[in-house]
């Protein structure tokens, strides 16, 4: 009875999860914990919504795991923690016949630079803030959510909102889930094709003056085009490892490439590290890489042969 009435929710709640904790690895452990308080707590339920009461149950959990490694972290690049998420598993979570509240997982809501900004925010301003303008529930339903009054509700969301400002000043309101668009496909394309060919000049034509690189959980930020020109030397120069072959792919809504490095002297590709870009306008504002570790969870293989 509790494994049927329980499982369908798993995705979404691990979703939930992420955004509360920016870690698909913290995530999968909030979620195990969170079905096991769950199910120790099944017979005191009285069944009348399971995904509001397992809603209650993830929140309160990565409550309590913010608040025991008392993270604070002030800029996206102090956040090492951050991993992406797949978009081939986001897209497990959408509205059904059984499930019509269930909403779909929208762009603006696992975009990298919401889940940066999220992270400064305490855990239970978190909470409101995720309860109100994702999950789109009422001040009452988020003070139950929370075990709060809802005057204290409302205050947690304004304090959350105005921080989201300071530190997202160019978010929007606009929950569509889309796919990359045709843009951004094609500046995807484009810096594929640059980073192959190992040509510096095209990937700056591509990216914006004030391009930011990131790379967590190491504390680096390269900004502006002149640090990155001098990064792309070390990666393109006739002194750089091998050669490179990028795969197109899909994280946290934001298109994005897997890249595989063959060294000199080997005969295969072997996975890298993964680019995921945000685009402004016709240029790329902002990259955060990754390691590998989470190639398969993109569907990705560690190793890549050419002419296979």
């Amino acid at each position: 009875m509790f494994e049927q009435a329980t499982r369908q929710h798993r995705r979404e709640l691990h979703v939930h999860c992420y955004r509360m904790l920016a870690s698909y690895e913290e995530a999968e452990d909030a979620v195990q914990e969170v079905f096991l308080r769950a199910w120790r707590s099944w017979d005191k339920f009285d069944g009348t919504n399971v995904r509001a009461w397992l809603y209650k149950i993830a929140t309160n959990t990565c409550v309590d795991l913010i608040r025991a490694k008392a993270r604070a972290p002030k800029t996206q690049t102090e956040i090492s923690w951050l991993t992406p998420y797949p978009d081939r598993l986001l897209d497990q979570v959408a509205p059904t016949d059984d499930e019509p509240d269930v909403i779909a997982v929208a762009r603006e809501t696992v975009e990298l630079a919401f889940l940066a900004a999220l992270q400064v925010l305490p855990a239970r301003q978190r909470g409101a803030l995720l309860a109100r303008e994702v999950l789109g529930m009422t001040a009452q339903e988020t003070a139950d959510l929370l075990d709060i009054s809802v005057p204290a509700a409302n205050s947690a969301l304004q304090r959350a909102r105005a921080t989201m400002r300071q530190h997202l000043p160019s978010h929007r309101n606009d929950w569509t889930a889309r796919e990359p668009s045709p843009r951004e496909r094609e500046l995807l394309s484009r810096f594929i094709d640059a980073h192959q060919r190992c040509d510096a000049a095209a990937a700056v034509a591509v990216a914006a003056e004030d391009l930011r690189i990131t790379m967590p959980p190491a504390p680096l930020c390269f900004e502006g085009v002149d640090q990155v020109a001098q990064l792309l030397a070390r990666s393109f120069g006739p002194d750089r490892e091998g050669d490179w072959l990028l795969v197109p792919t899909s994280a946290n809504r934001m298109p994005s490439a897997a890249s595989y490095l063959r060294r000199h002297g080997d005969t295969v590709f072997r996975a890298f590290k993964l680019d995921v870009l945000r685009v402004e306008g016709d240029r790329i504002a902002e990259i955060t890489t990754f390691g590998p570790a989470m190639f398969d969870l993109f569907g990705l293989p560690a190793t890549q042969i050419p002419g296979e």
